[in-house]
């Protein structure tokens, strides 16, 4: 049996209407809002997938599927948090996070601090376990031309016990 897990996660939203994006738990000011089922945190929506995939549980969508009404506007703080409640119940714990925003804007820097704090919350771990970064693509893709967001995560899980 290993004593460790790695997933990875990635998750995309194209940009909407709004005043704000939620990242990481967070609510950054920008020019637009996401098109999404739930807040569109692009940020947690990776780490769950990373988590989830180190656990083999599937995806996001299997645990909170975007045609369940239940899930509409939904925080997803409320995941992370349930994806949690899954790695203590078979056994692991978070090794470490670490997450890339990848967008031209908003700005990810000044919340960065923020964002690690929360998810370290949600999870229970110690702020150093988290770590939250940012890039661009150079003006070039999808981001690059301002039309949506993405984040990439990965996820070390470690045996309790």
């Amino acid at each position: 049996m290993t004593n460790i897990r790695i997933g990875q996660g990635f998750d995309v939203h194209a940009f909407g209407d709004g005043d704000h994006v939620m990242l990481g738990g967070v609510r950054v000011p920008h020019t637009r809002g996401v098109l999404a089922h739930s807040d569109g945190d692009v940020v947690l929506h990776a780490l769950c997938d990373a988590i989830l995939g180190a656990l083999a549980l599937g995806d996001i969508g299997v645990h909170f599927p975007p045609s369940d009404p239940q899930w509409k506007d939904a925080d997803s703080r409320a995941f992370l948090r349930h994806c949690n409640g899954l790695i203590r119940d078979l056994g692991w714990q978070v090794g470490n996070a670490d997450v890339t925003v990848i967008c031209e804007r908003p700005k990810v820097g000044p919340h960065a601090q923020a964002m690690r704090e929360a998810i370290a919350a949600d999870l229970g771990i110690e702020l150093d376990a988290v770590s939250v970064k940012a890039t661009t693509t150079e003006t070039l893709g999808f981001t690059g031309r301002g039309e949506g967001i993405a984040a990439q995560a990965a996820c070390l899980l470690v045996r309790s016990g």
